[in-house]
């Protein structure tokens, strides 16, 4: 066993690292806004390369974007808004849905390791176009009553709308994007936290004690390796719950009743 050996668990600093570049200007960047920038530089590039030059009878790399976009129209945006409104909002439900992706996969690739998710900002930027684009979409349909059938249900008596009009205020105009936030960020900051210990742990107990303990080792490189598995499912499943619960709420903006 060594005797310098030592066990570096992950912590909460992780998620603010020091500034790479520009360090003290309106313009610093942290490993993390790179890895952001990363990823949203390959969206593009996967997104121009793959619809660039689309052919009648689609080569792979075409096919594969092509099912990426028909997955976004018809299990999120015609699935809960139906065809016309489906196509009307589909550019921002595929923006959220493949932006989520994209950074939320960022935290299992080696040399990244961490999701550009999980930091608040980019779940709050995106939960806050949510926001505004159930608001558009609600007072789009019904300039003049939106915010009352939102916050006055009806067929309740009177007196009970003292108590009914502070609550759906906020869950529906507080509660909702709070709750976008916080889901995709916590899950992408428990993840991390999680892949770091068991490659941690690994790295411990074969480099750090030997021995006998590397069966240890091994252990926990199989629990790591199983998680990172787990948390690509985890990835696509954020992604497709970010963006359907923004289709599911512009639905509700968008019904003659809500």
């Amino acid at each position: 066993m060594s005797a310098e050996a030592e066990f570096h668990p992950p912590s909460i600093n992780d998620f603010f690292p020091d500034a790479v570049l520009f360090a003290g200007t309106p313009f610093e960047l942290t490993r993390i806004n790179i890895i952001q920038l990363l990823a949203t530089a390959v969206l593009v590039l996967v997104f121009v390369l793959g619809t660039r030059r689309m052919k009648l009878v689609p080569g792979r790399f075409q096919s594969v974007v092509e099912m990426g976009l028909d997955f976004v129209r018809v299990n999120i945006a015609e699935d809960l808004l139906g065809r016309k409104d489906g196509r009307r909002f589909l550019p921002i439900l595929t923006t959220i849905f493949f932006m989520v992706l994209f950074m939320n996969i960022t935290g299992i690739i080696p040399g990244l390791n961490i999701a550009g998710t999980s930091v608040i900002a980019v779940p709050l930027l995106l939960a806050a176009v949510a926001y505004v684009t159930f608001i558009y979409a609600g007072v789009k349909k019904s300039p003049g009553a939106f915010f009352k059938n939102s916050l006055m249900p009806s067929g309740l008596p009177w007196f009970l709308y003292i108590l009914i009009i502070p609550l759906e205020f906020l869950s529906t105009f507080i509660i909702r994007p709070v709750t976008l936030t916080l889901r995709l960020l916590m899950n992408m900051i428990v993840g991390h936290l999680m892949l770091v210990l068991f490659f941690a742990a690994t790295q411990f107990f074969v480099f750090g004690l030997g021995g006998f303990w590397s069966l240890l080792g091994a252990g926990t490189l199989a629990f790591g390796l199983a998680f990172t598995l787990f948390e690509l499912l985890v990835a696509f499943l954020q992604a497709y719950v970010f963006a359907i619960l923004t289709a599911v709420y512009i639905q509700l903006a968008i019904a003659e009743e809500h």
